[in-house]
């Protein structure tokens, strides 16, 4: 895949990204046009597919089911459906695309690459607590 291709991909998917109260987000309809789906049943199979590869448990922390009001072409507005899509919801959905599309591809390494990242993050920010909480008690203990 060329550079620019890389780049170009990279940038949509962050420009797709929501984030409210440090949770980070992306509503399907939005992806849908980035994985280069037409019609919103195909994409609609794909993230059936994802749920399923996801813990029963977590769906519903991952796939968020909502209403969109959008705008018709008449100047009136209808409700819509659509799904907010956790950073591993996304990953799933990517896996369960068509890898034959050059978006999917590149979103499957994407969202795992991106994934990693949190993970060691998270894992960074777990063990900087653990050490400071340590600080504090041989502060204490002295």
């Amino acid at each position: 895949m060329k550079k620019e291709i890389i780049i170009r991909l990279s940038q949509s998917f962050e420009e797709a990204t929501h984030v409210e109260q440090d949770v980070e987000y992306w509503m399907a309809r939005d992806l849908q046009g980035l994985f280069e789906y037409s019609s919103w049943d195909n994409f609609l199979n794909v993230i059936e597919k994802a749920k399923i590869a996801c813990s029963k448990l977590l769906i519903n922390s991952h796939f968020r089911e909502v209403m969109k009001m959008v705008n018709l072409g008449s100047g009136t507005k209808r409700e819509i459906p659509d799904v907010m899509l956790s950073r591993y919801a996304c990953y799933l959905i990517a896996q369960n695309g068509d890898s034959r599309k050059e978006t999917i591809a590149f979103a499957q390494s994407y969202f795992a690459l991106q994934t990693r990242k949190q993970e060691l993050l998270e894992q960074r920010i777990s063990m900087v607590e653990r050490l400071e909480a340590r600080h504090k008690l041989t502060q204490t203990a002295m």
